[in-house]
């Protein structure tokens, strides 16, 4: 459970806050495996019984004063009484965790039939676009191979098919074996006979390590239904059918299918959606139309026109597998207008992801599958944020849902380890943390999960393969306490700033700045914030000029000379305004794009989105010899820099580049035992998702892909746009914003 704050000291009270200029918040990732220091929880049990606080319900932990008989909470400063039963366990000589440490990871007993709770086994359901091309089919087929490699012993494994038709697959006996159920044409037309009738759940859902063959087999005989009409399919009236992508009835039918059997047969079951293109036909479908010249013509903001959903049908969707315990992954590989706008709630709010393809050539899909499935992921997560009384949080931000019923409360349906949240606070009266009392801001996060642990791997004697393939369910609890600081000056506190998670703040703040009023609205958002900042920071540390009306502007402090923590500030500002997250429909920026950036980035722990937004640049001298760690993003480094080799990191894109003077001798590519493969792999293995691997031989080769990334100078993406400015005129630009705010 990583937890990192915009300023490790926390501001004094509401004013310096105010005038700090800064954002004010933390970011969580709770089911990372260490805190952000690299420590571990201390494991244990009995978390039922940790001792609660009468008055704000937080956890016992080490901060709490303890007397013979009570406790004082670290959080609000009530006096609790302690139960008999918690005496003789702390008196002990073993004593128990929350004594011990301030990060803990306690098992829970798990609530209902225990024999029930050990059935459930790992569900996992490939919904197939037939609607599609054979390039498509093929890597569909080569993810899910990737996947059945993935699986553990004891997964159950089902496969589906959709167009105008669902076709279920019952693989379990010698010859794979289909039924198609004809899917409603009409928006709000219903299925004519139940799953459940056509084929038994039982008989779609295949053991994995008993039927992996089976399934390929079955894999094989996937037909685009372009194909179909070959066969007589198309002919009379079906032909109307073919092309069409029944996406909304399939899924709302496959959810209800796999529903009857949550809390018995399975926990949380997945279904990955392979999808090429928009959802045309029965409830769900989408009017691509929406995306074309005619906001242009009209005079209409293009994102605000593209940006929202276009029907509540996927939301509530979403809704309904939450309650059927459905976990959904939407794979798009597609370039063409799918609408991600209206999809995305169906990933995102059932606690699944959402990837986007453009084309089936240089696709990652088998290798994100494959990682995605091989790393351990919780599911029905309770997270909760309390903090001491000075204090309270604001908005909070991430795939989540919040507690209809409690405040403060966020349910998580699925967290891998990499997922991340945040939250912002603010002062919760007028003076703030008093300078006088030794009592410190306290944050403590309780996180509620539940993991499912695959069986013994060792089979015990004599036991046969069923009793070896059972699975357990674990509920268990994760709480974190940590202390800040007080800045009690300026200085103080953009000492304390880390820049990383500033900028995930931001980027949340301006993603939904974005969706409720437009790009360009999230773009005036960033710009005056740094505005704002740079006054303040020049006003704090007295760098204002006396008088503005003659002034020049030379002493507007820009690039926070005196601060090493904020200096790399205005270049993330700087790289961020120049991300297409945030640039305009009419450069050219795809609006599914555009959402995929927002779901992957508001997902993204902060080293990450600071990876993903200003690329790292290094530089050998040759394959096995670092020359340089960082260079800003800018020809002149490359023209400086005497380096033969680049090396950049673009989070979801890896370059390595050989400048056109490099020596002929130099090995092309690096040889698979030198420095920078080896760092190339540890960067694949440390990521979320698999970044893209490019070599580019400068001179010989196009290389405007790596230059692309070379944001710094005048009109770099060159589409000639007068607003696209290089950083050095950005920072001028600044300045005269920062003079003009002071008057």
């Amino acid at each position: 459970m990583a937890v990192r704050a915009t300023v490790s000291r926390f501001p004094l009270d509401p004013d310096t806050q105010e005038c700090s200029g800064l954002p004010w918040g933390v970011t969580v990732t709770p089911f990372a495996s260490t805190d952000e220091n690299g420590n571990s929880p201390l494991y244990g049990s009995g978390g039922e019984s940790i001792p609660r606080c009468e008055n704000c319900w937080g956890y016992y932990n080490t901060y709490c004063d303890q007397e013979q008989w009570a406790w004082t909470c670290s959080l609000c400063g009530t006096l609790n009484g302690l139960s008999s039963e918690t005496i003789s366990r702390y008196s002990s000589s073993d004593s128990p965790p929350e004594i011990m440490s301030s990060y803990i990871d306690l098992e829970l007993p798990i609530e209902g039939s225990e024999e029930e709770d050990m059935q459930a086994r790992p569900v996992y359901v490939a919904a197939v676009d037939l609607a599609s091309s054979e390039e498509f089919l093929e890597l569909a087929k080569s993810a899910l191979l990737a996947a059945l490699e993935a699986l553990a012993p004891g997964s159950l494994f089902g496969l589906a098919t959709f167009s105008h038709k669902l076709g279920l697959y019952d693989v379990q006996g010698p010859i794979p074996v289909v039924k198609n159920v004809f899917l409603p044409a009409n928006p709000d037309g219903t299925l004519s006979i139940e799953l459940e009738d056509a084929m038994p759940l039982f008989s779609f859902l295949a053991p994995v390590e008993t039927c992996k063959d089976r399934i390929a087999s079955a894999l094989e005989t996937l037909r685009p239904t372009s194909s179909w009409e070959g066969t007589g399919g198309g002919e009379g009236l079906d032909g109307i059918f073919l092309g069409g992508r029944g996406f909304g009835p399939a899924m709302e039918s496959l959810i209800s299918y796999l529903g009857s059997e949550h809390g018995s047969t399975f926990a949380l079951a997945r279904i990955f959606a392979f999808l090429s293109g928009p959802p045309d036909y029965g409830p769900g479908q989408l009017d691509t139309r929406r995306y074309g010249e005619q906001y242009a013509s009209r005079g209409e903001d293009a994102e605000l026109a593209l940006l929202p959903e276009q029907t509540p049908f996927y939301k509530d969707l979403a809704a309904v597998a939450v309650q059927a315990g459905v976990c959904v992954d939407i794979l798009a590989v597609t370039n063409e207008y799918t609408d991600l706008a209206s999809l995305k709630f169906l990933s995102i709010d059932s606690g699944g992801s959402l990837f986007l393809y453009p084309n089936t050539d240089d696709s990652t899909l088998p290798q994100d599958m494959y990682r995605m499935l091989s790393r351990p992921y919780a599911f029905n997560c309770v997270m909760r944020l309390r903090t001491s009384t000075e204090f309270k949080t604001g908005n909070s931000y991430g795939h989540f849902f919040p507690d209809p019923q409690y405040e403060n409360v966020q349910h998580i349906i699925c967290c891998d380890s990499y997922a991340t949240y945040a939250y912002d606070f603010a002062f919760a009266n007028n003076y703030g943390f008093s300078r006088h009392t030794s009592e410190l801001p306290m944050l403590q996060l309780a996180f509620q999960y539940t993991v499912v642990v695959p069986p013994e791997e060792s089979p015990t004697p004599g036991s046969n393969l069923t009793s070896r393939s059972k699975y357990t369910i674990k509920r268990r609890l994760r709480i974190r306490t940590i202390q800040f600081g007080v800045a009690h000056n300026f200085n103080d506190l953009y000492d304390s700033v880390d820049h990383e998670v500033i900028l995930s703040i931001l980027v949340h703040k301006v993603i939904l700045a974005s969706l409720s009023e437009g790009v360009r609205e999230g773009r005036m958002l960033l710009h005056d914030w740094l505005v704002i900042l740079t006054a303040q920071y020049n006003d704090a540390c007295k760098n204002a000029p006396a008088e503005f009306g003659n002034s020049n502007g030379m002493l507007i402090d820009v690039t926070f000379s005196q601060c090493p923590q904020l200096q790399t500030l205005p270049r993330l500002i700087f790289a961020l305004l120049r991300n297409p997250l945030l640039r305009f429909h009419e450069e050219g920026i795809h609006p599914d794009y555009r959402i995929y950036l927002q779901c992957l980035f508001s997902g993204l722990e902060p080293s990450s989105l600071h990876r993903a937004i200003y690329p790292l640049l290094t530089s050998y001298a040759t394959p096995d010899e670092l020359a340089y760690p960082r260079h800003s993003l800018s020809r002149a480094a490359l023209m400086t820099s005497e380096s033969p080799i680049f090396f950049l990191d673009a989070f979801t894109t890896l370059i390595v580049y050989y400048s056109s003077t490099a020596d002929p001798a130099l090995p092309y590519p690096p040889p698979h035992d030198c420095l920078l493969r080896t760092t190339i792999n540890k960067v694949k293995q440390e990521r979320s998702m698999t970044p893209r691997l490019m070599f580019i031989k400068g001179g010989e080769e196009d290389g405007s892909v790596f230059e692309s990334y070379l944001i710094e100078e005048q009109d770099v993406d060159g589409s000639g746009f007068p607003n696209v400015m290089g950083f050095v005129s950005f920072l001028e630009e600044i300045n005269q914003s920062v003079l003009e705010y002071m008057k």
